[in-house]
């Protein structure tokens, strides 16, 4: 034959048939030594689950979606235009990073806080398309390191950037967004006390990285004090008064027109050397029911003050929402675990928000979905066999099927996102077919006449090579998952974690446990027959 004459072929069968012949022993003294066995399939199973508790968890892994921002936030009140000199140093730290194709750089705009601002600033940075992004130092995390590393040389402003959320709408940035709260009434400074200190603690924890806020309750501003008796007096309608200082100050819309095939806005507003000053507001005029025009200072007192640049509201609390990102090595769970063991005043409480909040909603309901696709799958078997014993031959093997995820995560410094518990609940359909095999022969054998040990020995020997080989296909069949990249990469290779390593673990496991497993439960079965 042609395997006879080729000597790879030869070699192969002649190690595979050793090894066959050492497995065979190996099962024939544990099919007879079944406590120990059982207590060693104990032991398995507790420190499976107590290291599952002990890996790092997640939500959705961040991906790379081939854009990015960066937010800009110099001192409170400062011009646009000190705004614009630090965009166009932003631009130039843009020219010159490898893998950024494009950017679009906004000034007056927060896209965090999502509001208006002279002092702020946004820019949308645009990578390279993947494919011309495939080595490591061109990933989105090195590029973001390198801006980042560049940002930080930047004095006149704050500026850091950050990845989008990894589901659009749930929130404005990736990483983690949390609200505290002024429950008590405590006031906006101390609002953004709490707020800084919050950022400056968390700063220091290992775990935790790129910790900002765009809130501000100390911003310079003009409070004009209009004397409402005095206006009546002067028969002025306060409207009158307050539309003047809108159309003066901010503008006001009048109408449209046509014009180029397009529609135009009309806006009124006074030039802006008539709005420089704070005395500016009291040479503003309005008129009266008399028609004579009346400076607007003659009932305005115009002073400088503090106070916040934007009022937010979370659940109709005042609130500052403070965003950061799990340091490299660390998973969001444990980000969100160390911000809340930091200390908060008693009035000041907080709340997740984005992201974060639907990763505190789902909490433990993985364990509640593998356990429902474990029954399921053993309601389906005892249909099948008309059994309740042998179906738990076959799904007794696939706790320990988790324990190769957890090493598999271990080995990529992965964490537990809801992409590895999918692959997890794959895992029971694609444990289970491997111990079905042998469960399966053992059935016809022992109906044949044989012992329950001879059953058990014989099904594992006989079914060795198949179960290797499909599990080796079902194995290097998912091994793209764990190279996988582009879009969407993290996604697959959180599953391919899951399921390769499971597969493995599930592979090795039934070839040694199955086979006691069907004597366990086999004798279970006759006896409760018999009685």
């Amino acid at each position: 034959t042609p395997e006879s004459r080729n000597w790879f072929f030869r070699a192969f069968n002649k190690s595979f048939d050793a090894t066959t012949s050492v497995y065979s022993r190996v099962i024939g003294a544990m099919v007879r030594r079944v406590a120990i066995v059982m207590i060693v399939f104990a032991g398995l199973v507790v420190l499976t689950g107590w290291s599952f508790g002990r890996i790092p968890t997640g939500f959705l892994p961040t991906e790379d979606q081939g854009y990015a921002f960066a937010n800009i936030q110099l001192p409170d009140a400062a011009s646009l235009q000190r705004t614009k000199e630090v965009l166009l140093q932003v631009d130039e730290i843009m020219r010159n990073t490898e893998g950024v194709a494009d950017w679009v750089s906004i000034g007056g705009f927060s896209i965090l806080s999502n509001t208006n601002g002279s002092n702020l600033g946004l820019v949308a940075i645009v990578f390279e398309p993947w494919e011309e992004r495939q080595t490591p130092n061109l990933s989105q995390q090195a590029i973001l390191a390198k801006v980042r590393r560049e940002f930080y040389k930047i004095q006149q402003a704050i500026v850091f950037a950050f990845v989008p959320p990894a589901i659009d709408g749930l929130g404005s940035a990736g990483g983690f967004q949390m609200q505290i709260q002024d429950r008590a009434g405590a006031g906006l400074a101390v609002l953004q006390g709490q707020a800084d200190q919050l950022i400056a603690d968390g700063s220091e924890q290992p775990s935790l990285t790129a910790l900002n806020t765009t809130f501000r309750a100390s911003v310079p501003q003009i409070y004009a004090d209009v004397d409402r008796t005095k206006v009546k007096t002067l028969n002025i309608p306060l409207s009158t008064v307050f539309n003047t200082l809108q159309a003066s100050l901010g503008s006001a819309y009048v109408n449209d027109f046509n014009e180029f095939g397009r529609t135009w806005q009309v806006r009124v507003q006074a030039d802006s050397q008539f709005r420089v000053e704070p005395e500016d507001i009291r040479r503003l005029e309005v008129r009266n029911a008399a028609g004579d025009m009346i400076p607007i200072g003659t009932f305005t007192d115009v002073e400088e003050t503090l106070g916040p640049q934007v009022i937010q509201r979370y659940n109709l609390y005042p609130s500052a929402q403070i965003n950061g990102s799990p340091a490299p090595g660390y998973s969001s769970g444990q980000a969100l675990a160390t911000m809340e063991q930091l200390a908060l005043q008693e009035d000041i409480q907080y709340e997740w928000t984005g992201m974060s909040y639907q990763e505190k909603q789902v909490g433990n309901e993985q364990y509640v979905i593998f356990a429902l696709a474990v029954v399921f799958v053993f309601l389906v078997l005892a249909a099948q066999y008309e059994s309740w014993t042998s179906p738990a031959a076959v799904i007794a093997v696939v706790p320990l099927a988790a324990l190769g995820v957890i090493i598999a995560l271990l080995v990529r410094g992965a964490d537990n996102n809801v992409y590895t518990q999918i692959g997890i609940v794959l895992l029971v359909a694609l444990a289970s077919k491997n111990a079905i095999l042998i469960v399966e022969f053992a059935r016809e054998s022992r109906a044949a006449g044989n012992s329950i040990v001879e059953a058990a020995a014989a099904a594992a020997q006989l079914r060795f090579r198949a179960i290797l080989m499909t599990a080796f296909s079902s194995i290097l069949g998912f091994m793209p998952l764990l190279v996988s990249a582009g879009a969407g990469a993290a996604s697959r290779q959180a599953v391919g974690n899951a399921v390769v390593g499971g597969m493995i673990a599930a592979t090795f496991f039934a070839l040694l446990f199955v086979p006691t497993f069907f004597v366990v439960f086999q004798r279970l079965s006759e006896i409760r027959q018999k009685s």
